[in-house]
């Protein structure tokens, strides 16, 4: 199934938000999923429907939706939804062992979609156990298999936007605790971990909101985020929404920034967590740990625990994904006129562009994430609180901490 083809699109002003308290990058009910289209933000904002795993695979493999935690969750509920729509007729589901089959498969379909994003293949591997052990049940049926499965994606939405907060407040109030407690303070943060790359909330941005309704933020500074401008495209478009005091920087502009203002922390996200500390995370994370070791600035990796993957010992077993070169050479923004003026179309819509920033025939390299080391990283707040490492150890026991809390 084809979003596009089949979909219809519901738009609205990017720079008039409405009031709600943050943007909402899914929308769900049962049987019908919707997705903030994230490739057209900041310029547009239009919701498409997800009729199923397919449309849920595309959105996910070309960026329409990211972030670890909204990747999963939109990958469980694109299944969630076509279960729904598939239960009163179709053959696949007819028996439990058929149902379960059929599960297996599309989760299978949905793993391939982003490799490195963790949290993907926690969600999935919960669902297909689940199918597992229902379709085992002496009197299984092929709708008890799905009524599980499509229940248990659907608490995946609630928990995520329930764990964001924790995330929210156990990191803001380690902040405030490591500078003095009574100050407000400045942050930075990476690419975008706020509720366009979660269910809600967010992670590194939702301990940066939580700053802020707690009035201890004086000033949130954003990266660019290159290549993909996740920071000045999807973090800004946030921090204005919500009207956080907020500074856009470009990559290269980090260590003279940490040099002139007085930062508290540098706080990102993560896909995902070796048992180490270890810990992938959007390309440009390692470099800013770097720069925060030498400035003495506080370095904090927020992720939900179902970003750390207890099977890897180290980050030099995370596969890390290499996209396109296209990504790099080539650039898409709004038409402008001048410094006043906004070019539009005849129909009077923002008309957006694509163009080539490099020059024609240059080899690329286009990691999607680094990985910074675990001596680098400060803490690792998760919803269960802050993990930090034992005195004289440059690594963390995330195992150890997740079994005792």
């Amino acid at each position: 199934m084809k979003t596009h083809s089949h979909a219809l699109c519901h738009i609205f002003a990017a720079m008039h938000p409405s009031s709600s308290a943050t943007l909402q990058a899914i929308r769900y009910k049962k049987g019908s999923l919707q997705i903030l289209n994230q490739l057209l933000l900041p310029f547009e904002s239009i919701y498409e429907d997800v009729l199923g795993v397919n449309d849920g695979h595309t959105a996910i493999k070309t960026m329409k939706v990211r972030g670890a935690p909204a990747i999963a969750i939109v990958a469980a509920l694109s299944l969630a939804v076509e279960l729904f729509q598939l239960q009163p007729h179709s053959s696949h589901i007819v028996s439990a062992a058929s149902a379960y089959d059929y599960i297996h498969s599309q989760l299978e379909f949905l793993k391939t979609s982003r490799p490195t994003a963790v949290n993907l293949f926690d969600a999935a591997g919960k669902l297909n156990a689940l199918a597992t052990k229902t379709a085992a049940e002496s009197n299984a049926t092929g709708s008890s298999v799905v009524d599980a499965v499509v229940a248990a994606a659907e608490a995946m939405l609630d928990a995520d936007i329930a764990d964001n907060k924790n995330i929210g407040n156990f990191g803001a109030e380690f902040i405030l605790k490591n500078v003095g407690g009574s100050e407000s303070v400045k942050v930075l943060t990476h690419c975008n971990t706020g509720s366009l790359a979660t269910a809600g909330w967010g992670t590194a941005l939702g301990i940066v909101r939580q700053l802020h309704a707690s009035q201890t933020l004086q000033h949130c500074y954003c990266t660019e985020t290159r290549p993909y401008n996740q920071g000045s495209r999807l973090t800004a478009y946030e921090l204005v929404y919500e009207k956080i005091p907020s500074t856009l920087v470009t990559d290269s502009m980090v260590s003279a920034l940490l040099r002139q203002e007085r930062i508290a922390a540098i706080v990102v996200g993560a896909d995902r967590v070796a048992s180490n500390g270890d810990t992938a995370n959007k390309i440009g994370t390692y470099q800013l740990a770097i720069t925060a070791r030498h400035h003495g600035v506080l370095f904090i990796v927020a992720a939900p625990s179902t970003s750390v993957d207890l099977n890897i010992a180290s980050g030099d077993d995370i596969p890390i994904e290499e996209r396109a070169a296209i990504e790099v050479v080539q650039i898409r923004g709004q038409t402008v006129e001048d410094e006043a003026g906004v070019k539009e179309n005849a129909g009077g819509e923002t008309t957006t562009t694509t163009v080539q920033i490099a020059a024609n025939g240059i080899g690329v390299w286009n990691p999607a994430f680094d990985v910074t080391p675990a001596s680098l990283i400060s803490a690792i707040v998760t919803e269960k609180g802050v993990v930090v490492k034992a005195p004289g150890s440059d690594v963390f026991d995330m195992k150890g901490f997740l079994s005792s809390h």
